[in-house]
């Protein structure tokens, strides 16, 4: 039963998923973040059964990207996309350490925000008109992929404040078992990305990481720990840069092979 509870927690506060009766006791949100990643699974699934459909449909390039492009949105209401703005905000002020909090919990939206989201969706909606049907299952699994790495963020590296969203799963999660769990998600879906495809699929493991640990180094840096926007602005990276990176390797293999 915590179980149940602890999922309809997460897909409830991470998704646009209608989840009845969720108890945000502290004592059920232990285990929620077990199942942030399956929240990436529902959008993978989608987004490999849209993409599909399209394609049997003769639809085009730009129109396909589009709606892949919108989809996560469309499944998460849009969270993440709001820290990654709020991020861009705070780090383009270049400003001290404690302003750059304040700006991430600023509601204003400022231009380099504006300017940092035209950037990220022109990006993102090139590289989607470039994906095929040979990588398509490796950029799904990515969704689960930025999650998983997501969630072991969450109970393993520093927060930058006391309170927020993301301390507040942080301080009541069973971290050992979560660690345990999202090893087990980065395991499972870097063996389905290679299995999908062996070249882009590792490429794609390996990008994952480095953006992790930029991630981390530029939070201690930048902020003095991670903070929940800027767990959106990891996951919003982390899943333009599988979706770059497995564009870019099917042109070198192209090339080599």
């Amino acid at each position: 039963m915590k179980l149940w509870q602890a999922f309809k927690i997460a897909f409830a506060m991470y998704s646009k998923i209608p989840m009845k009766g969720a108890d945000w006791s502290k004592e059920n949100m232990k285990y929620a973040i077990c199942f942030f990643p399956m929240i990436g699974g529902v959008i993978g699934i989608a987004y490999y059964i849209i993409f599909s459909f399209l394609q049997q449909c003769g639809a085009g390039a730009l129109l396909t990207a589009s709606i892949l492009v919108c989809l996560p949105i469309f499944i998460t209401g849009g969270i993440h996309v709001d820290g990654f703005l709020d991020t861009m905000d705070a780090r383009s002020s270049y400003a001290e350490r404690e302003r750059k909090l304040e700006i991430l919990k600023d509601s204003h939206t400022g231009a380099f925000a504006i300017i940092g989201g035209i950037v990220y969706f022109l990006l993102n909606l090139g590289f989607a008109s470039e994906i095929s049907s040979d990588f398509v299952v490796v950029v799904a699994i990515g969704f689960v992929y930025s999650r998983a790495f997501s969630g072991l963020a969450m109970v393993t590296l520093k927060g930058a404040r006391k309170e927020g969203m993301l301390a507040s799963f942080s301080n009541v999660a069973e971290k050992r078992a979560v660690r345990v769990v999202m090893g087990l998600y980065l395991l499972l879906a870097m063996a389905g990305m290679v299995w999908a495809n062996p070249v882009i699929g590792v490429a794609c493991a390996v990008a994952g990481w480095c953006i992790f640990f930029y991630y981390k180094h530029m939070a201690y840096k930048e902020f003095g720990g991670i903070t929940g926007d800027l767990a959106g602005y990891f996951l919003q990276i982390c899943e333009l840069g599988i979706i770059i990176v497995s564009v870019i390797m099917s042109y070198i293999s192209g090339v080599i092979l």
